[in-house]
């Protein structure tokens, strides 16, 4: 008879086990972040490069070390070239700040009291619109600018006394001209390779 209790546990018995799993799936479940969250995140480059660096190197790591190397992105130097100063002032700043903001967002987990990072569960929702802001954009404006800037003074030297040595008006708008299509060519690949 003890043993067809404990085949068949009295009904109490399993609405419990059953709710105990359905709290744990509804605490483990990643709600949406809205987009302002998202965006409040991303538009500091000092989060930006902490997302960059628990990407890259996964797991958990210690706030000194993403102190040393958020430090050294932002002076531009290495992590051994960091002094103590640039150190602390980024290690405050991720402590005091950034960290707990992210923590709240669940983008990362951040335990205080040992000083360990990890990426969070809201994470990912944010690394679609990271990989997309760091693109490269080119100032296409400047290019055509400043082929138009050299056409001008090549138009002003041919004026001046530069045709004796075949620089002629129209060899600077063959010039220009051929620059311009090479230009325009490049930033129209560049717009493919975008998409």
């Amino acid at each position: 008879m003890l043993a067809e209790e404990a085949d068949n546990p009295e009904p109490e018995e399993v609405a419990e086990t059953e709710s105990v799993p359905a709290e744990e799936a509804d605490s483990e479940e990643v709600a949406d972040l809205p987009l302002d969250h998202v965006f409040e995140i991303l538009k500091n480059e000092r989060r930006r490069t902490v997302l960059h660096y628990l990407q890259e190197h996964g797991g958990t790591v210690s706030l000194g070390e993403l102190a040393e190397h958020v430090a050294a992105v932002e002076n531009g130097t290495t992590v051994a070239q960091v002094t103590s100063n640039e150190r602390k002032c980024v290690y405050v700043g991720l402590y005091q700040c950034h960290l707990p903001k992210m923590d709240d967002m669940d983008i990362v987990e951040f335990n205080q009291n040992r000083g360990r990072i990890s990426l969070g569960p809201n994470a990912v929702q944010l690394y679609e619109y990271l990989e997309e802001s760091d693109d490269v954009d080119r100032p296409w404006p400047l290019y055509y600018g400043s082929l138009t800037g050299a056409g001008v003074l090549g138009l002003l030297a041919s004026q001046l006394g530069a045709a004796a040595v075949g620089l002629t008006p129209t060899v600077v708008a063959t010039v220009v001209l051929v620059g311009l299509v090479g230009v325009s060519a490049a930033q129209t690949l560049d717009g493919r390779d975008d998409e």
